[in-house]
C-alpha cells in the first residue's frame, strides 16, 4: 500500500482507536466481555514498571504490551502516531506551525523524557510507582474519570432540568424515560464527585497547552511511554528513507509534528522520534524520501540516553523512594487512610498505577483520588472517603476492574466479609448521645444481615431538661467491616456522628 494512501487512512485509524477508548471507558463496570483496563493491557510501560515493582507480572498486562512492543519494532513508534488516545486528542488541539526562519528548540529538551522514562523505570524497582501518574494513558484516563465524566454528567442533569421546565405537554414524562434509559444502559445513578478533580483537568489542559509551543510538545519532550518506544524503535524495521532526488526544500521538516527532520542531518530523520504520521510524504515535490526496510540499527543521537542521564534517573528515583519512605504517613498510617476491599499497604503502593479505573467503576464515588492523606509515595492512589460515597455492600466492581490486581479479584461473598475499616460513635455529635434527640438512621443503613450496629433504648435528658426515651447506637466491631454507609447517610451537616477509621488488625470479619 502507498504512503500515501497509509497517510490519509491513519486519521480513521486514529478517531476509530479513541471512539474504542470511550466505548471502553463508557462501559467500565457494566460489560463484563470488554475489559475496563484494555488501554492498560496495551500499556508497555505500565507492564514494566509494575513487574519491576512488585516483582510479579501481570500476564494480561505482559502480553498486551509485548503485542505493542512488537509492533514498534515492525513499523516504529505507530503507538504514538496511530492508536494513542492522548496523542490523538493532541493532533485535534490547535498547534503552533513555526515559521521558515523560526529555529526549533534544542533537541537537548528531548533528553527529560528519557530521564522521566529512567526515573520511573528505576523507582519501581525500589518499589515505588508514584510517578506512573507521568504515563500518557494514565493521564488521559484518570482526567476522564475524576474530571471529564463528572463534569458530563452535571451537564447532562443541567440540560434535562432546563428542558423539563418547558411548557410543553409531556416532555417532562419523556425527559424522565430517556434518563431512566440512560442511567440503566451507560449514565452513573450518581453524580460522580471527586476533590481533585478540578487540579487532573488543570494538569490535562495543561498538557494541552503545550502545543502553542510546539505541536506535539508532550509526545517530543515529556512522554516517558513514548521515550520507551522511541528506543525500541531504534531498531524498527520501517524506517524512513532519504533518496537522491531530495533537493533540501525544506518542506517535509515544515510538515513534521515531531519536529524528526533535522536540516542538519540532511533532513534524515531520527526513527526514535518519528511516530510515522506520513505527513511527510504529500509534501515531498520531489518524491525523494521512502518508507523501506532495514535491519542495521539507526545512529545514536546526541539526546539519546548517555550514562550521564543514567547516573541522574537513578540518584532522583533514590531520592523519591527514599523521602516516600521517612514521611510520617509510611511510619504510621494515617486513621482514615482506608482502601479498597482487600487492598493493604504496602504491597499496594508497588502495584496500584495511579490509572482511576477504580474510581471510574466505583458507583457511589466513594473511591477518592489521594493528593496527602498516603503520602507522596500514594499519590493519586484510591482511599475511600465514606462522607462522599460508600463501599456498596452489593458490588466488587473495583477489585474486577483492577488491571494489576492491586486491588484483590475478590467475590462478591468474600468482599463482603473483608474489613475496610470499623466505625466509631462520636458521642459528642451523635443526636441521641449528645442531645437526647432520636435518630436511627445509621442502624437502618447497615447493609449486614446481622447488623453491626444496634440500638439500646435509655431514659436520657433533653435539652430543655426534659426526660425522654432514646435509642442510642452502639456499634460491634466483630461484626463492622466499615463500608461508611453509616457515616455516608449521618443526618448531620460537615463531620458525621459516626466515622470510619482504618482498622488496626485488617482481617476477615465474622461471617453473618
Amino acid at each position: 500500500m502507498r504512503a500515501n494512501t497509509l497517510r490519509r487512512l491513519r486519521p480513521w485509524v486514529q478517531a476509530l482507536a479513541f471512539i474504542l477508548f470511550i466505548v471502553v471507558f463508557v462501559a467500565a463496570g457494566r460489560v463484563s466481555f470488554l475489559p475496563a483496563d484494555l488501554f492498560f493491557r496495551l500499556d508497555p510501560l505500565a507492564a514494566l514498571a509494575e513487574m519491576l515493582a512488585s516483582r510479579n507480572p501481570v500476564p494480561a498486562m505482559l502480553a498486551g504490551g509485548l503485542i505493542v512492543l512488537v509492533l514498534t519494532v515492525v513499523a516504529g513508534r505507530v503507538w504514538c502516531g496511530w492508536l494513542c488516545p492522548l496523542g490523538t486528542v493532541l493532533d485535534w488541539v490547535p498547534a503552533h506551525k513555526p515559521t521558515p526562519k523560526e529555529t526549533d528548540l534544542d533537541h537537548r529538551w528531548r533528553q527529560v523524557k528519557y530521564f522521566l522514562l529512567g526515573l520511573i523505570l528505576l523507582a519501581a524497582v525500589l518499589g515505588n510507582l508514584s510517578l506512573m501518574i507521568l504515563d500518557p494513558i494514565t493521564l488521559i484516563y484518570r482526567t476522564s474519570a475524576s474530571a471529564g465524566w463528572p463534569a458530563l454528567m452535571a451537564i447532562v442533569s443541567g440540560l434535562e432540568r432546563a428542558v423539563s421546565d418547558l411548557p410543553v405537554p409531556g416532555l417532562k414524562d419523556a425527559v424522565v424515560s430517556a434518563d431512566n434509559f440512560l442511567r440503566n444502559v451507560a449514565l452513573p445513578m450518581y453524580q460522580p464527585v471527586y476533590e481533585l478533580g478540578g487540579l487532573t483537568a488543570l494538569v490535562f489542559v495543561a498538557v494541552l497547552a503545550l502545543n502553542a509551543k510546539r505541536a506535539r510538545f508532550w509526545c517530543r519532550y515529556l512522554c516517558p511511554l513514548g521515550a520507551l518506544l522511541g528506543l525500541v524503535s531504534k531498531v524498527a524495521w520501517l524506517r524512513r528513507t532519504l533518496g537522491d532526488a531530495c533537493v533540501e526544500c525544506a518542506r517535509c521538516a515544515r510538515a513534521c509534528p515531531t519536529g524528526t527532520i533535522d536540516a542538519a542531518q540532511h533532513y534524515a530523520s531520527d526513527p526514535s522520534e518519528c511516530i510515522m504520521c506520513l505527513e511527510c510524504v504529500p509534501v515531498c515535490a520531489k518524491a525523494g524520501q521512502h518508507f523501506r526496510g532495514h535491519l542495521a540499527p539507526a545512529a545514536w543521537r546526541s539526546y539519546d540516553p548517555s550514562r550521564r542521564q543514567i547516573i541522574a534517573s537513578a540518584g532522583a528515583a533514590v531520592a523519591v523512594a527514599s523521602l516516600s519512605a521517612v514521611e510520617p504517613s509510611a511510619q504510621r498510617p494515617q486513621p482514615f487512610l482506608l482502601r479498597p476491599p482487600g487492598a493493604v499497604d504496602p504491597d499496594f503502593l508497588g502495584q496500584c498505577l495511579r490509572c482511576g479505573v477504580c474510581l471510574r467503576v466505583c458507583p457511589t464515588s466513594g473511591l477518592q483520588p489521594s493528593l496527602t492523606i498516603a503520602g507522596w509515595s500514594g499519590i493519586w492512589t484510591p482511599v475511600l472517603t465514606p462522607r462522599l460515597g460508600y463501599c456498596d455492600f452489593s458490588c466488587n466492581a473495583c477489585g474486577q476492574a483492577c488491571p494489576t490486581g492491586a486491588i484483590p479479584r475478590l467475590t462478591l461473598d468474600d468482599k463482603r466479609r473483608t474489613v475496610i475499616g470499623h466505625a466509631y460513635v462520636d458521642r459528642n455529635r451523635c443526636l441521641p448521645w449528645a442531645s437526647g434527640r432520636n435518630c436511627i438512621t445509621c442502624e437502618e443503613m447497615c447493609p449486614l444481615p446481622q447488623k453491626a450496629i444496634q440500638l439500646e433504648e435509655v431514659e436520657a435528658w433533653t435539652a430543655d431538661g426534659r426526660t425522654t426515651n432514646v435509642k442510642r447506637p452502639h456499634v460491634l466491631q466483630e461484626r463492622c467491616i466499615g463500608c461508611g454507609i453509616c457515616e455516608n447517610n449521618c443526618p448531620l451537616s460537615g463531620q458525621a456522628a459516626i466515622r470510619v477509621y482504618a482498622p488496626t488488625d485488617l482481617g476477615v470479619a465474622a461471617p453473618g
